[in-house]
């Protein structure tokens, strides 16, 4: 039995486990989905050997040890993935199986109208000859990030299957509620009892990534005057009109369809509402933390302009930070970087190391004290029915968990 034997049905079996986390629940987590997979999670954990596994009463992260069999200390290394799917689709997941995808062909996505076409996709012409899961088209797959949650597991199986192989000490945990941005809120970096970690929560082959957004959300209320429109001239205030007019006052290039790299973005993600009342949610996001902040007082202001014009401080605007960009904290501690790349070069895997347009679980834990960036785990058009992942790749991420532990022990030897 080789080291990846268990990796692909572990993984379906994951997926078909819906664990969609909700943004508008006030539990943690924020869906009982999502329990319900941390306590099976919890027991296969047992039942493989890891140790000193528990949920935590605070975060509800499924914790557990893969203790050190070196007679010498080296640093213990933490490995993160989460289990929550992103807010599309995960009602009964059906995964199909592409063998050996030749290359030539779009791939039909189960009975469904949609097809993962080499035109729109052109990612597919790396993946000749490779094993890919892929959607039926009506739900997302939940690569993101049970792949990494499924190659974590697999590799602690190996170690375990293997006491012959030397290790640290290795901590895993794995958490709910990423997708909503709340999930490592509350992570206890002290109980999880690591010196560096890594999330296991990235893209294609050889993602290595330390810097992210800045990011904020803002939530703004508009009470319009509702009259009959026969008598509206100087009395209406149409609060859809009034929000139209706000999103006007911001740049009009600063939107995530026509930025790319390092630009930042304002994003209009929600707007409802009837000329007496309307509500819009922004994201705002930026890696220069100066540009960041200049962001959130280009929204207050335009607020308090509005109100000015409007009065009875009928704009209501409520902004909060959401985390900040990890590079601040990694570039104090680039071994965590230089290793991860190093396991990846020496297994002939090219690191691809860029700015994150976007966060993860690690933006937030690195600013508790440990310094986390993020590795790949294989998957394609996260958050969406063309969502695919290579087994392929993933068992190149379970060798990559592997080599860094290889060269931590290597390293204080």
């Amino acid at each position: 039995m080789t080291k990846y034997d268990d990796l692909l049905p572990r993984f379906i079996n994951y997926v078909k486990q819906e664990t969609r986390s909700d943004d508008k629940s006030t539990t943690i987590p924020s869906s009982p989905l999502e329990t319900d997979f941390t306590n099976k999670l919890k027991d296969e954990l047992i039942a493989i050997g890891v140790e000193n596994v528990r949920i935590h009463p605070q975060n509800q992260y499924v914790l557990g040890t893969l203790k050190s069999n070196l007679d010498y200390e080296v640093p213990a290394i933490g490995y993160i993935a989460h289990i929550d799917t992103a807010d599309f689709n995960a009602h009964h997941v059906n995964p199909q199986i592409i063998d050996k995808y030749d290359g030539n062909s779009d791939i039909q996505l189960g009975e469904s109208e949609y097809v993962l076409d080499r035109a729109s996709f052109p990612a597919l012409e790396n993946y000749v000859g490779h094993t890919l899961i892929t959607t039926d088209g009506t739900t997302l797959l939940g690569a993101d990030d049970k792949s990494g949650v499924s190659e974590i597991v697999t590799m602690a199986k190996y170690l375990v299957d293997h006491p012959e192989i030397k290790h640290g000490d290795l901590q895993l945990a794995f958490g709910p509620d990423e997708e909503i941005g709340t999930g490592a809120d509350h992570f206890d970096v002290a109980d999880f009892g690591a010196d560096f970690a890594y999330t296991v929560d990235g893209g294609p082959l050889g993602e290595l990534e330390y810097e992210t957004f800045n990011a904020a959300a803002a939530e703004i209320t508009i009470q319009g005057k509702d009259v009959h429109t026969a008598t509206a001239k100087g009395v209406m205030i149409n609060a859809l009109q009034v929000a139209f007019e706000l999103n006007s006052k911001l740049p009009t290039h600063d939107r995530p369809e026509l930025t790319t790299d390092r630009e930042g973005f304002f994003h209009l993600d929600k707007v409802n509402g009837t000329v007496n009342q309307a509500t819009m949610e922004y994201i705002i996001r930026d890696h220069d933390k100066q540009k960041f902040n200049a962001r959130k007082a280009a929204m207050k202001s335009i607020v308090e302009a509005l109100n000015d014009v409007y009065g009875e401080n009928r704009i209501q605007l409520k902004m909060y930070d959401q985390y900040y960009n990890m590079r601040e904290v990694i570039e104090k501690h680039m071994e965590v970087v230089e290793i991860a790349k190093q396991a990846m070069e020496d297994l002939g895997i090219e690191p691809v190391i860029y700015p994150v347009r976007g966060g993860t679980d690690g933006s937030k834990i690195s600013f508790m004290g440990l310094p986390t960036p993020n590795l790949f785990a294989g998957g394609e058009n996260m958050h969406s029915r063309f969502e695919f992942v290579s087994l392929e790749v993933m068992k190149q991420a379970v060798d990559v968990l592997l080599k860094i532990s290889e060269l931590n022990v290597a390293k204080r030897k």
